[in-house]
């Protein structure tokens, strides 16, 4: 059952509409390159098309009702947007839910120091990387810093074409022979992917601080900049991540490569999808989550009781709140979790299992389970359900395809559905192929992009 590329089906409109979609894409991956400034940069687009803030909404009295657009946030990492439909809340919702927190390098809490006349920043990388792709690049410094005071100091380095860049380094090829014998995961180790920031000493210093003169002219310039001291590492959440725009790829311009399309891509077309809507006959969701590249847990994940949370204050603003209701409402929805799949590349094609792989240009995936080796830790979506979503896809004329992550035996992955799934909802993966998944910079299909954003509003439409 080989699916036919999406790109044949395309007439003028559509590729119109789809470069504009991509146009708007790349700027979002450019703005939101952290979970803080994906949640900034949603509620800058949100706020201008309409949506409150429900907890503002609440303080003021005001009931919520149908037609009603709403969004909910919590420690500018995790985010909800509701579009209230006709249809009573306690029949349930229709939801897409993403995640918005990528694989990076995250600077220690004491991480600044000076060896043979360099500084360096201490790092500890986060989610599942190949450590060896994160050196030798140009990289960037995004991320706050909050002092004593109360003060928040946003970061940005490296993204400003007058701006420095940050850089791993990494063994010359001269001197390699022994590093070369190394297993990949040993290559570069983890306390190596120190970021190199500075190389020049601070003159006139007194002779207490001359032994570590590049780090004292880094902390000089820390606080003419940022006015921040040493001590204020302690409390800042400074995230290393690809130096660079996004960028089309391939000299058709068909593709997109940038940081972060794991799970961006299908976070920004959900949202395209709910802004879209117009009066739903059944409440429309998205849900945009942290921490899922490291088991969705924290306050900001999907194991927290954000959502639940959520949708208990938007009851309790339609004046039917209760627990039964509560309970209902989540049992009641049916949700598509968009995250992304393994996309089939012909350089690697022995970890793959070829029918049941996902191709770029062939439209937005279905994974019916995700998971390890025996479907550990998957989510795996009822026959039924699988059936409900395909006759929405091929009523809208949705190019979808269905896939495994890989070989059985190769490995695995997973998302945030098995985690809904506990609440009793109906849940499925969806969403859009990626090659090289985890790297600095992945690859996607602009068709893919174009099919994930109908097929969400299709789902919000008919689900």
């Amino acid at each position: 059952m080989e699916r036919r590329n999406a790109w044949l089906s395309y007439g003028e409109n559509e590729e119109k509409e789809m470069e504009q979609i991509a146009k708007s894409y790349k700027s979002f991956l450019d703005a939101g390159k952290t979970e803080r400034e994906c949640v900034t940069e949603l509620i800058r687009q949100a706020e201008a098309a309409g949506y409150v803030s429900m907890e503002k909404k609440l303080a003021s009295g005001e009931k919520i009702q149908a037609g009603d657009r709403v969004y909910s946030v919590a420690m500018n990492k995790i985010l909800a947007f509701f579009h209230i439909g006709q249809e009573p809340l306690e029949k349930g919702m229709n939801i897409l839910g993403a995640h918005i927190d990528s694989p990076r390098i995250d600077i220690k809490q004491n991480p600044l120091y000076e060896e043979a006349d360099m500084a360096y920043l201490d790092t500890h990388y986060y989610g599942g990387v190949k450590k060896y792709q994160w050196v030798a690049l140009p990289l960037a410094i995004h991320g706050v810093i909050a002092k004593k005071d109360g003060t928040v100091v946003n970061v940005t380095v490296g993204e400003d074409e007058n701006d420095p860049v940050v850089y791993i380094t990494d063994l010359l090829i001269h001197l390699a022979g022994k590093q070369l014998q190394k297993k990949a995961a040993e290559v570069i180790e983890g306390e190596n992917l120190d970021i190199l920031i500075g190389s020049r000493p601070l003159k006139d210093l007194d002779d207490d601080k001359k032994k570590e003169a590049v780090k004292e002219n880094i902390l000089r310039i820390l606080k003419e900049k940022y006015d921040v001291e040493e001590e204020d590492f302690l409390s800042a959440e400074l995230e290393v991540v690809p130096a660079g725009k996004a960028r089309d790829c391939g000299l058709d311009r068909s593709m997109v490569t940038g940081y972060g399309q794991d799970d961006r891509v299908c976070a920004y077309t959900s949202f395209l999808a709910m802004l879209e809507m117009k009066d739903p006959k059944r409440t429309a969701c998205c849900l945009l989550t942290d921490k899922e590249e490291i088991g969705s847990v924290g306050a900001t994940g999907m194991q927290s009781r954000f959502f639940e949370n959520s949708v208990a204050e938007l009851l309790e603003g339609m004046g039917c709140y209760s627990d039964l209701t509560l309970r209902r409402v989540l049992r009641n929805c049916s949700m598509l979790s968009s995250d992304v799949s393994a996309g089939f590349d012909p350089a690697y094609a022995e970890a793959f299992e070829r029918k049941n792989a996902a191709f770029l240009g062939r439209g937005i995936v279905l994974n019916k389970f995700t998971g390890a080796r025996g479907k550990s830790g998957s989510n795996d979506a009822n026959a039924e359900y699988v059936a409900r979503v395909r006759k929405i896809f091929d009523d809208h004329e949705i190019a979808f395809q269905t896939a495994e992550l890989g070989k059985v035996d190769v490995g695995g992955g997973g998302t945030i559905a098995y985690i809904a799934a506990l609440y009793g909802m109906e849940v499925i993966d969806s969403g859009v192929a990626v090659l090289s998944m985890h790297a600095p910079w992945e690859v996607t299909s602009k068709a893919d992009i174009y099919e994930a954003k109908k097929a969400y509003k299709a789902f919000l439409l008919d689900a």
